[in-house]
């Protein structure tokens, strides 16, 4: 999904020659489905079961004339219950998705600054919703090794996504090893000397378990100069993989 001014989106999607986009908005906390066709449907978000959550969703859809079926059990998570049986988890607190989603706002304004400097293949700012994070990957266009996989996903999607060497950084609010939030930046195939290049600012670390730098939300927050301290951070880690890795800066980078 996509940061927007007011939430994520799907961003448009096509079906039998109908387009489409989903909305979350965390302002009026509402799930909008809007088609080309002008028609809309409007889900409010408040506390229900993912499966009361998922039954509505897929209800407002049918009644676009979009009948879809979908990949039902979650991924990048340990309690994976599928969503139509998923009674477990049923809370929706509206100041914290608001408050999560202006975090997400704030990272995408540096990391598309972040992005800019770089010449070569780049991904989009993207929010996946398996892992919770804001990412954006650089590529050096070389071949990378077969990615052996990870935890809670189907092993041919890290195989893709990892087809190509990688230097991704972004924002994660926390959970399993780390519980507090953190900006990260990793590489793939991580290379010798990786883990002990010499980051900015000096609060950022590298998390052995996870295999990436660290550095923590509340450093961001609180610093004189945020924007600073989180593009010293991003810029420090990425000179780590392309250096090690011996990327071909020159032809990759604008001063």
């Amino acid at each position: 999904m996509y940061v927007t001014p007011r939430g994520l989106t799907t961003s448009i999607m096509t079906y039998k020659g109908q387009h489409f986009q989903i909305d979350f908005d965390f302002i009026a906390h509402l799930l909008l489905i809007e088609t080309s066709d002008g028609s809309c449907k409007t889900i409010a978000l408040r506390p229900m079961s993912v499966a009361e959550f998922y039954q509505e969703t897929m209800t407002a859809l049918e009644s676009l004339g979009i009948s879809v079926n979908i990949w039902t059990t979650p991924t990048e998570v340990s309690d994976r219950i599928p969503f139509e049986q998923d009674q477990k988890h049923a809370s929706y607190d509206p100041e914290y998705a608001n408050r999560f989603w202006r975090i997400l706002v704030e990272s995408t304004r540096i990391l598309r600054e972040f992005r800019s400097s770089f010449i070569g293949k780049v991904s989009p700012i993207h929010f996946f919703w398996g892992g919770f994070d804001l990412a954006v990957t650089r590529f050096s266009g070389r071949r990378a090794p077969v990615h052996p996989g990870t935890p809670y996903v189907a092993r041919f999607v890290d195989v893709e996504a990892y087809s190509h060497e990688v230097s991704s950084c972004g924002f994660w609010p926390g959970g399993g090893p780390v519980e507090q939030p953190a900006f990260y930046a990793y590489t793939y195939p991580e290379p010798q000397g990786f883990k002990d290049y010499p980051i900015q600012p000096p609060e950022g670390f590298y998390h052995t378990a996870m295999g990436m730098f660290l550095l923590p939300y509340d450093v961001v927050r609180t610093a004189k100069s945020p924007d600073d301290v989180l593009l010293s951070f991003l810029q420090s880690t990425y000179e780590a993989a392309a250096t090690g890795a011996n990327w071909d800066r020159h032809a990759l980078e604008r001063k």
